[in-house]
């Protein structure tokens, strides 16, 4: 399943958005830096036994991260044909269906106290698609797709008597960002996201960590291209492009030890140079599979243990970075960076 959903491999590797390069973060009026800001984000968000091991480390670190949730993870796999994605026929998805009802309840609670513990779900559409060639309304298509799969998720499972109260209003105003599969983000998907009233999107790559760059009401963010290994040449700061780099995509989990060093040390020296640096956000992105051994989740484990407890170190979500980044800019509204 995985090997099919991220079939787009090296090509991102090499890929940048040319957005400008904003300014550095404005820091707090007594002239100290502003707290160096951390995301960590898990595109998916399918399997059950990651969703407990992220909140657990969430909760050692004092840490909120973000899930890129697949709505086709919230479908059995006896309903496939009631997802259709743009130009797709009727019950195909790259990453599969839910097993069972059984298996989208214990998901669906995972959500549900992930929210409540302050994580943040956004969207990664349903069945993992390239939505390169998609027009804006084929795009908005899948946006409501989502919607719809995920407001009646309790009750198409015949899960109804579950459903919390507040459900239907966390779908409907809580779900402000959005992730491309394959990181895949023509301008008709800017457009489609605007449309359906998205605060973020998280979709693109830059050659370093920078500010998010705020288009027609829409703050767009870049996962940003590391130094790594002994080279230090750089990657997108993303498991996968990790796992090509490492091993070409097979698994071996015998380096998983290996890898999980390298990995560490790039994301840590990533990280230090932003910390005592101009404290731009950075940003690291998993997926729900453990690669190599789980050398990518042992590596971004390490790395929140050690610094999310610092006092000047705030590890949030994307929402929540937006709302700090609002309160510390003083930018002129409208410039690359203003929120």
């Amino acid at each position: 399943m995985f090997r099919s959903l991220i079939a787009v491999s090296l090509a991102l590797s090499a890929t940048t958005a040319t957005a400008q390069q904003p300014a550095p973060a404005a820091k707090s009026a007594d002239g100290t830096k502003p707290s160096q800001i951390l995301m960590i984000s898990f595109d998916g968000a399918h399997d059950v036994r990651l969703w407990a091991r992220s909140r657990a480390i969430a909760e050692r670190a004092d840490a909120h991260f973000t899930y890129f949730l697949s709505c086709t993870t919230l479908i059995p796999r006896a309903r496939a044909s009631d997802y259709k994605a743009p130009g797709i026929k009727a019950g195909r998805s790259n990453i599969g269906f839910a097993t069972d009802a059984n298996e989208v309840a214990v998901r669906l609670d995972h959500i549900w106290n992930a929210r409540n513990e302050g994580h943040e779900i956004a969207s990664h559409t349903c069945g993992h698609f390239d939505g390169k060639d998609w027009t804006k309304a084929e795009w908005l298509t899948e946006f409501e797709t989502f919607d719809r799969v995920l407001l009646n998720a309790w009750k198409d499972n015949g899960l109804s008597d579950r459903e919390p109260k507040d459900w239907a209003n966390f779908v409907k105003n809580g779900i402000t960002g959005f992730r491309a599969p394959y990181l895949s983000a023509p301008d008709s998907l800017f457009q489609a996201e605007r449309e359906h009233g998205f605060r973020y999107d998280a979709s693109v790559v830059t050659h370093d960590p920078v500010l998010p760059v705020r288009k027609g009401g829409l703050a767009r963010f870049g996962l940003p291209l590391i130094p790594e290994g002994p080279e230090a040449r750089r990657i997108i700061a993303m498991d996968y492009n990790l796992f090509i780099r490492h091993s070409a995509g097979i698994d071996h989990p015998s380096k998983g030890d290996e890898f999980a060093e390298r990995s560490y040390k790039a994301f840590k020296q990533a990280f230090e140079a932003q910390y005592n640096g101009d404290r731009i956000p950075l940003q690291i992105g998993l997926h729900f599979v453990t690669m190599n051994g789980g050398a990518y989740w042992a590596a971004m484990e390490r790395l929140v243990a050690e610094v999310c407890p610092r006092p000047d170190v705030a590890c949030v979500t994307y929402s929540e970075a937006l709302d700090m980044l609002e309160d510390r800019s003083d930018a002129p509204a409208g410039t690359p960076g203003a929120m």
